[in-house]
Formats: structure tokens, C-alpha cells, sequence
């Protein structure tokens, strides 16, 4: 290519740049040798610092620097700026005071370059030291020097220091007004966010995408739904709900206002979506309690190319922890592997949620032990998921590895319900109440109501029902629905009618329309054999309108979700499934099985009472999942409701005597069913 001149080999260079072609970059780059030997002209040498720099090879752009006898501040300020670019910050700032030593002044493209470094470590010393620099000089009333002085100042802390300087610039632009929005966000001052955006109008008056999403994070950190529609309303109005980025700002922000209805209209307007769109979406339907929906958008993102970020794995995998889905989670583990993101800490750590919440604690510490470094987040996961399946020593174990020397993680309340948890599902009273006990004076945290629920919980599974009730009179905050929840169960399980009526009286007035308290005030009768007063707690539901949720069990096979209610007998393998369930029953008649009927919704006969509790929905899952899972894969079915006494009986017995893994999720808890055993110690 010897007739390319030193404007077109620029050029090359500069296309090869927009393109990320390496390869074409290195043959431009061969072409200038060629042609024009060295030292080349300094344009072409300030086009390859560039390339080689925002390509990411810091060692081919210093060495092109080196061999520039001319080298001008240009020259030096595509280096810096293509190190900063790539999150060199620390040799940013070596080749700024090289620079300097060469006596070659910066200029108001160095400055903010240098300046973003500083920044993004965390280093105020620099900082200062840089704004001295370019007061010396004269660069600091550049509206982008000076911007970038206050946006230094804010990422390291120095909040006095930002606001001084932020009063004495004498010219504020658009990027002024939303560094300091932004930055008001971040650092948990919503409200002046607002209130800059009113005075910027007032100023300026041409605010731009990144002006409205500023905007609208502040509304979400505020939870004002109203302020936010009043912004989406002048996005109309000024011309800008064709703006992608405001479009998934506006996505987000409704997500996050649990607005999910709005978040679905602005994103099925948006004509052509990115991956933010995409994320944004899943995580607003993962905020809200839509977790099918995000799996589902999840799987359309990825058949339509989307290529995930790490925001959108760790969503779509709290989704499947949120529906136990396990297969599928496992299928977005191996995504992650794929786009080589694992070592991210945020999606460690919902990998380490999921599988714990899934009943799969060997895959949970796999990944957890797996990750580079842990975060508090990571840390809560693992303990949180040694506490759903009951394991309380090793949760325990894991919480003081945590606070250890070797780590010093600071707990926090999240961490302390974990334990707290834990102790309660394995009925370590003493050890859960010595942890109770030192969490305002060992680790600064105020117990909350939260923490007392758990305390109740953990006395009332220990059948210390009275000291329960005792602990609950001396709480410093009234009670909630999970601290009367709490007695209501203990009460329910060891019998005690007369506290169990103080509790259900409380629940009835603080969650009048729960149908789950009524039915489990109307089971604590049943379970004293007091018919009557059971029948007249059902008939008070129908009187004031209150029905019981039906009941239901599902269960994935091959990609497909099998739901059953009781008496089901609509599934196309209902012979194979009754034959199942009626196999099982006589073996277990056989083997001294008896079935639990105590909790039997009415005064029937023995006999029917046990046809009724054999036609429940998790019966009928079991059954399916023998039926259609190869032998010893492991079973696992989530149920909407509690499991009732005689069902958890059953499987636990059946899980022995079949040599099957069984794991149920009700809405309470794990079981996890192994050698005729369950991980909850048999207390539902």
C-alpha cells in the first residue's frame, strides 16, 4: 500500500479503532514503517498511542510514546485517556506525572482523564493535588476540568470540598448538573437530586438523557411513583420518550415503584431494544414478585441474541430461587461459565442464593468456595441457605468465620435473622439466645422485630410455648404478624388451645383476611379433638368472606411443570400415579405405617380420614415424580401451603423405604427427606 498517504493511513487507524480490529490496526501500523520509516510523522504517532491504548494494550502504545522524539501532550493524553478507559487508574496517573517530568503541560482533555483516576481509587491526596495543579495553570475555569474536579470530590467523600467547588464554577453545563445529580444519588441525598433538577430548569433548561435518568433514580430511592410520572409526563412533552436510555430509565424506575403494569407498557413500546432494555425489564418483574415472567423474558432475550450482562444473570437467577427452579437455574449457571462472568461477585452470589433456596446446599457451597472473594452479600447467602435446610451448627460455624480475624466481615441485621434462623430450625435454644443476646453489645446491631420472631419461633419449636408468650409481653415493640404467627404454630403443634386462642385473636386483628391463620386456629381444635369449635372457626371464614387458598403441589420434568391439587386425577398418567400412591399404601400398611388423621379438616370416620390425607397434593407429586424420574434422581416438589402432618410423615417414611432424595418446599421451609429422616427435625 505504498500510495496511501499519512491522512489516509490516520484514517485506517482510526477505522481499525471503531471496529476493535486489532489486526487491522497492526497492519496499518506495519504500512507506516514501511512506507515511512522511523521516527514517523507525531499525527500518526498520536492515532497509534490512541488504538493501541483503547484497545487495551498498554504495552504497544508506551513503546510507540517511547520512540515519538516529539512527543507532544496529545501524545500523552491518549495514553492516559485509553488507561483510564480500561481501568488502569494507578498507571493513568504514573504516565500523568511522567508527563510532567518531561515538562509537557496538560490541558483540559488531561485533566479530567487524571482526574476520573484519582476518583475511581478512591484517593483524595491525588485529587487535591491535581486541582492545585490546574488552578496553577489556569484550567480550572473550564467548565470540563472544573466538573470533573467536583465529580472527583464526590466519589472520594469529600462532600465540603465538592459543594465549595461547585459554588465557584463559573459556568455550570448540562454534565455539571447531572454530576452533581448523580452524585447526590449515590451518595443516599435523593432529595437534592430534586431539588438540582428543579434549579438546572430554572438555569439551563435543556436537560438530556442522562438528566432524566438522574432524575428518575432519585424518584425510585425516594419511592415517589407521583414525582416520577410528573418527569415521564415532560419526557413527552419535550420530545424525548424516543431517547433508549430514558426509555429504560423509565422501565426501572417503575419497576422499582412496583409499578410493573407501566414498566411493561414502556418496554413493549420501545422499537428496538438493547441489553439494558432487556435487564431492565427482567429485574422490574424479579422486584415484583413476577418471577415466571422473568424467566420467560429471560429465555426470549437469549433466542433473540441478547448477550447477558451480569446484572441480568443475577436477576434471572433470583428468580429461579424465588420459584425453586432449580434445572433452569442450573442452565443460567452454565450461561455464566459460558460468558465467563463467574468471577463477579454479584452473580456468585445469587448463584450461591439459588441453589440454597433450591435445597441444593452441596452445589450452594461449591459455588460459594469457588468465588474469588466474598462480599457480606455472599456470605449471608451461604449462611442463609445452611439455615433453610436446618443445618444450624454449620451456619453457626460459617457466621464466626465470617467475623473472624482472618476476615472481619461486619454482620449485618440480614446476617443476624440467618443465625438467628438456623438455631431455631435445629432447636438450638441456648446457642440462639447467647447470639440474641450479644447482637447490640458484639456487633453494634439493634435487634429488630424480625430477630424477636425468630426467638419466638425457636422457643415455640422447643416446646417452651409459655416462655414464648412470656418473651413476647416484654418485647420493647409490638408485636407483628410474624411473632403471633410464631405462637400460633407452637401453639398448634404441642397443643396448647388457650394460648393458641390469644394468638389467633391478635393475627385475626392485625391480617383479618389471612385465611392461613383462621384455617391453622381451626387445626389447633382439630388436633384437640374439639370438632366443634374447629367447625365454628370455619364457618366464621365464610361468613366474613374469607376462603382457604387451594392447595398445590408442582413438580419440573423434562423442561415441563406438573401442578396437582388434591383428589387430582386430570394428569394424563393418573393410572400409573394411583396405582403409584396405592402401592405405597399398602407396603407402608404392611411395614406399621400409620397415618396421622389428627389434623383432618372434619369429625369423619378413621377410614375416610385416611383416603382423604392420601389424595393430598404432595401425595399425588410423590407419586408423579416416582412414575416419571429415573431411580435416584432425586425428587423435588414445591407446595403453596404448609405440608400437613400425615404428608410429612408419609414421605419421610417413603423416602427410606424407596432409597430416594426427596425435597419439599412449602411456604415455610425446606425438607429435605433422606433415609426415612428430614432435615427439619420433624417440626413443620
Amino acid at each position: 500500500m505504498p500510495f496511501l498517504t499519512a491522512a489516509a493511513l490516520a484514517g485506517l487507524i482510526e477505522w481499525a479503532l471503531s471496529t476493535r480490529s486489532l489486526p487491522l490496526g497492526r497492519a496499518a501500523h506495519a504500512q507506516i514503517i514501511k512506507s515511512l520509516g522511523c521516527p514517523f510523522p507525531l499525527v500518526l504517532s498520536n492515532h497509534l498511542v490512541n488504538m493501541y491504548s483503547k484497545l487495551d494494550l498498554h504495552n504497544s502504545a508506551q513503546l510507540v510514546l517511547s520512540l515519538s522524539p516529539n512527543r507532544s501532550v496529545v501524545t500523552w493524553t491518549a495514553l492516559v485517556a485509553g488507561l483510564v478507559h480500561n481501568g488502569h487508574f494507578c498507571c493513568a496517573l504514573i504516565h500523568f506525572c511522567n508527563m510532567l517530568r518531561e515538562a509537557i503541560i496538560p490541558n483540559d482533555f488531561t485533566f479530567p482523564c487524571a482526574l476520573k483516576a484519582s476518583g475511581s481509587l478512591r484517593w483524595p491526596v491525588a485529587g487535591k493535588q491535581l486541582h492545585a495543579l490546574a488552578v496553577k495553570l489556569g484550567q480550572i475555569r473550564d467548565v470540563f476540568v472544573g466538573c470533573s474536579v467536583f465529580d472527583m470530590y464526590c466519589k472520594t467523600g469529600l462532600r465540603y470540598d465538592a459543594c465549595i467547588m461547585f459554588d465557584e464554577m463559573p459556568e455550570r453545563n448540562v454534565a455539571t448538573w447531572n454530576s452533581y445529580m448523580s452524585n447526590s444519588v449515590l451518595d443516599g441525598r435523593p432529595q437534592g437530586a430534586v431539588s438540582a433538577f428543579v434549579e438546572f430548569l430554572l438555569a439551563v433548561g435543556e436537560p438530556n438523557g442522562i438528566t432524566f435518568c438522574a432524575f428518575l433514580n432519585a424518584c425510585s430511592d425516594l419511592s415517589n411513583l407521583r414525582l416520577g410520572q410528573q418527569l415521564h409526563g415532560y419526557v413527552i412533552r419535550s420530545g424525548n420518550a424516543g431517547d433508549l436510555s430514558v426509555a429504560n430509565g423509565l422501565v426501572d424506575f417503575y419497576g422499582k415503584c412496583h409499578s410493573v403494569e407501566c414498566s411493561e407498557l414502556i418496554f413493549h413500546g420501545i422499537c428496538e431494544h438493547n441489553d439494558v432494555s432487556w435487564c431492565s425489564m427482567i429485574a422490574a418483574y424479579q422486584q415484583n414478585g413476577e418471577e415466571e415472567k422473568a424467566c420467560v423474558l429471560f429465555l426470549r432475550a437469549r433466542k433473540g441474541g441478547i448477550q447477558p450482562s451480569e446484572f441480568m444473570l443475577s436477576s434471572v437467577l433470583s428468580s429461579c430461587a424465588g420459584l425453586a427452579l432449580l434445572e433452569l437455574g442450573r442452565s443460567v449457571h452454565a450461561v455464566a461459565e459460558k460468558e465467563c462472568v463467574m468471577g463477579n461477585i454479584f452473580v456468585g452470589s445469587a448463584l450461591v442464593d439459588m441453589y440454597g433456596k433450591c435445597g441444593s446446599i452441596e452445589d450452594a457451597e461449591q459455588a460459594f468456595y469457588g468465588m474469588p472473594n466474598w462480599n457480606l452479600v455472599s456470605w449471608n447467602a451461604m449462611i442463609g441457605g445452611y439455615s433453610h435446610l436446618g443445618h444450624a451448627d454449620t451456619a453457626v460455624r460459617l457466621f464466626d468465620k465470617m467475623t473472624s480475624p482472618n476476615h472481619e466481615v461486619k454482620p449485618n441485621y440480614v446476617t443476624l435473622v440467618c443465625v438467628l434462623t438456623a438455631c431455631s430450625r435445629a432447636g438450638s435454644v441456648k446457642m440462639g439466645m447467647e447470639i440474641f443476646g450479644s447482637m447490640r453489645r458484639k456487633f453494634g446491631i439493634e435487634p429488630g422485630v424480625e430477630h424477636y420472631a425468630c426467638v419466638v419461633d425457636m422457643l415455640g419449636r422447643a416446646g417452651m410455648v409459655e416462655k414464648a408468650y412470656e418473651f413476647i409481653k416484654a418485647m420493647p415493640m409490638s408485636p407483628t404478624v410474624s411473632v403471633w404467627g410464631a405462637l400460633l404454630g407452637a401453639s398448634t403443634v404441642f397443643r396448647k388451645p388457650e394460648l393458641g386462642r390469644v394468638a389467633a385473636r391478635k393475627l385475626f386483628d392485625l391480617d383479618p383476611h389471612d385465611s392461613g391463620n383462621h384455617v391453622l386456629f381451626s387445626n389447633l381444635f382439630a388436633a384437640a379433638g374439639r370438632w366443634e369449635e374447629a367447625n365454628v372457626t370455619r364457618e366464621d371464614m365464610k361468613d366474613v368472606g374469607i376462603r382457604k387458598a387451594a392447595g398445590c403441589s408442582w413438580i419440573a420434568v423434562k423442561n415441563a411443570v406438573h401442578v396437582f391439587q388434591a383428589k387430582d386425577t386430570s394428569h394424563e398418567l393418573n393410572a400409573e400415579i394411583q396405582a403409584t400412591l396405592a402401592k405405597l399404601r399398602r407396603d407402608m400398611k404392611v411395614a406399621g405405617y400409620i397415618a396421622n388423621t389428627n389434623l383432618s379438616l372434619y369429625d369423619l370416620e378413621e377410614e375416610e380420614k385416611e383416603s382423604e390425607v392420601w389424595q393430598h397434593s404432595e401425595k399425588i407429586a410423590l407419586a408423579f415424580g416416582l412414575v416419571a424420574l429415573p431411580p435416584g434422581i432425586p425428587i423435588r416438589i414445591i407446595k403453596n401451603l404448609r405440608i400437613c402432618v400425615d404428608c410429612h410423615s408419609a414421605i419421610k417414611f417413603i423416602s427410606g423405604a424407596v432409597g430416594r432424595e426427596i425435597v419439599v418446599r412449602d411456604n415455610k421451609r425446606f425438607h429435605r427427606f433422606r433415609n426415612s429422616t428430614c432435615s427439619c427435625r420433624d417440626y413443620w
